[in-house]
């Protein structure tokens, strides 16, 4: 647990979902509740018709790495390196990376399905085998850092969810403790895997209405004074979902907007109805951008900086709830302040 005391600044994010490329403007779009969309290509040999928040089309300069380097990544690690290019840029981090650490919820292996299908088919003797880098899910953070130079401590976190808050609280444990300065933080996902989205109709999320969504999200935290905060990062917890009203209660008076990142309509509804009491607006960010599990937290914050960075907002209580059923906390606060 971190307490309020523990304050770490933001000074740069990274963020890609069904939005787009870019976390500036998004804020003001999940506000609107406008949802992103549209038929899944990903899941259209497997499972047609199924609507999905899937992240459109990069152009090349916006992509991770070149063809080659994209040809030994997952879904998750190329959306993870895209977001820590992007990251490291709007923190102007162009020096010192290799001490820069990395933090980063990560969701099941993603791997091409035709090499999937081939190696079940022939054998394992018929797959490639640089495969293994789609296939080992630590890679999600792995292909971002060696693009991109950053070699400091990290972690990678398996999450549909509470994982990625937990990345969230160790990259602060870390910039705090001083082990490292600086760091990145948060999540990479996509339920738009033809395995994911299976797994998750036998466990009857599908059939509850659950959306399957994609992107990722980076936090860049810094306890160096020449870096310019964005905006402050002053709480992060995982904690049953029954400790929710102790959490409320000191929150009240404090916080002036709420979001809530929980994977499914009943489920967002039943957070949206415990935090009325505190009488301030609430958003769901899932609604917007579908449930994209690991990312979903990181998401999530991402628009909280965006509203405190327009000053929409001063203090920002976002709530995320995923498919593990573990409910995170994180609580951030206008630069101003």
């Amino acid at each position: 647990m971190m307490g309020r005391t523990s304050r770490v600044a933001i000074v740069g994010v990274g963020a890609v979902s069904a939005f787009g490329l870019g976390w500036r403007g998004l804020g003001g779009t999940v506000v609107e509740g406008k949802p992103l969309r549209s038929t899944s290509h990903a899941l259209a040999v497997t499972h047609p018709g199924i609507e999905a928040a899937q992240v459109p089309a990069l152009a090349p300069a916006q992509d991770a790495g070149d063809g080659r380097q994209r040809k030994l990544m997952s879904r998750g690690a190329r959306l993870a390196a895209v977001v820590m290019r992007e990251a490291l840029r709007d923190a102007r981090w162009s020096e010192g990376r290799e001490e820069v650490g990395a933090f980063l919820g990560v969701g099941a292996s993603g791997g091409a399905m035709e090499e999937l299908t081939a190696m079940l088919q022939a054998g394992i003797t018929a797959c490639n085998p640089l495969f293994a880098f789609q296939l080992m899910n630590n890679f999600t953070l792995c292909h971002g850092a060696i693009l991109e130079g950053v070699g400091g401590p990290n972690g990678a976190f398996f999450s549909r969810g509470g994982g990625t808050v937990r990345a969230l609280r160790e990259a602060v444990a870390t910039v705090s403790t001083g082990e490292c300065e600086r760091a990145l933080a948060g999540g990479s996902d996509s339920a738009l895997h033809p395995v994911t989205w299976a797994e998750l109709g036998r466990e009857g999320f599908a059939a509850r209405g659950l959306v399957p969504g994609e992107g990722a999200g980076l936090l860049a935290l810094s306890s160096r004074p020449e870096d310019t905060a964005l905006a402050w990062l002053e709480r992060c917890e995982v904690l049953p979902v029954e400790g929710l009203s102790r959490v409320l209660a000191g929150s009240h008076g404090q916080v002036d907007t709420v979001l809530t990142a929980a994977w499914g309509p009943g489920i967002a509804g039943e957070l949206e109805s415990t935090v009325a009491r505190l009488g301030v607006p609430v958003s769901d960010t899932v609604t917007l951008l579908g449930e994209a599990l690991a990312a979903s937290p990181a998401l999530a914050w991402a628009v909280a900086v965006d509203l405190l960075a327009q000053g929409r907002a001063h203090r920002v209580l976002v709530l995320s709830l995923g498919v593990d059923g573990e409910l995170g906390l994180v609580e951030l606060a206008g630069a101003q302040r």
